[in-house]
């Protein structure tokens, strides 16, 4: 692992470096990435800085300086060359008082480097009983408020699963924990629209231009008649979904494969952009 810190590259990634004021430490005031690195190399870097960007302005945080955070990325990604790894990028408000209110303080910055071991072929998800507010204030936001998708992964897990899947306040499909869905319903590829609340995931949004498909809100209860159904985010790529709850899935079924085939033809053409 390497880290990167308001400019600065530690000796040592592990010891001590965020202040304990910093608002993304005390209240979860923060927003963040996570990039795939294959070969050393970032993939689709500048899409998720335009996301960190969309992020941070939707947090009501300072303007990201992106030369900052490419500075960081090389300096992380330098040391050693990572066959498969994972950047994250997290920009918080920095130090403030104790509580809610912020100050015009200085953001912290930080960008890590870290292998990455490849995802399962297939996964087993969870539908769990919280919705996802898409009306609330962070819809749509990567920030680091994650402690509801810590809570829905940890009763995923229990229930055997190793994703869990929100449907929003309208009862409508919306998205993992750190996932979007696909599925087909008489033979068409769907996924829900970004007004459900989910994240525009990098992936998601390139499945979509590479593959098709179309964005819809349905009932989570759709799910339950389509045919095959498939996660994707930064790290899983393209997975099958084998089991939804107690029902049994093609994983992969002849949509995922095309899907996932594309993918892999595709992918190295956003390596290092």
């Amino acid at each position: 692992m390497h880290a990167w810190i308001d400019g600065h590259l530690l000796p040592d990634p592990t010891a001590p470096a965020v202040a304990v004021s910093d608002h993304g430490f005390t209240v979860g005031d923060g927003v963040f990435e996570a990039v795939k690195v294959v070969d050393g190399q970032p993939f689709a870097l500048e899409r998720h800085l335009q996301r960190l960007v969309r992020s941070a302005e939707g947090l009501g945080l300072p303007d990201v300086d992106l030369e900052a955070v490419r500075r960081g990325v090389a300096a992380v990604l330098s040391p050693e060359r990572l066959p498969l790894g994972r950047l994250r990028i997290t920009y918080t408000g920095g130090p403030a008082p104790l509580g809610s209110g912020r100050v015009d303080g200085r953001p912290t910055l930080v960008v890590v480097a870290d292998e990455l071991a490849p995802s399962p072929a297939t996964t087993r998800v969870a539908t769990v009983p919280w919705p996802r507010n898409e009306r609330g204030a962070l819809a749509g936001l990567k920030t680091t408020s994650y402690a509801e998708n810590v809570v829905a992964l940890a009763e995923a897990r229990r229930r055997g699963a190793t994703e869990a899947v929100f449907a929003n306040v309208a009862g409508n499909l919306c998205e993992g924990t750190g996932s979007n869905v696909f599925y087909v319903v008489d033979g068409e590829l769907r996924t829900p629209t970004l007004a459900s609340g989910c994240l525009a995931g990098v992936t998601r949004g390139l499945v979509l231009e590479w593959c098709g498909g179309r964005e819809v809100d349905e009932p989570v209860e759709t799910v339950q008649r389509a045919s095959e159904v498939f996660l994707v985010s930064t790290t899983r790529d393209v997975q099958a979904v084998s089991h939804w709850d107690d029902r049994e899935l093609p994983a992969p079924g002849p949509v995922t494969r095309e899907a996932a085939r594309v993918w892999r033809e595709r992918e190295p053409e956003l390596l290092g952009r």
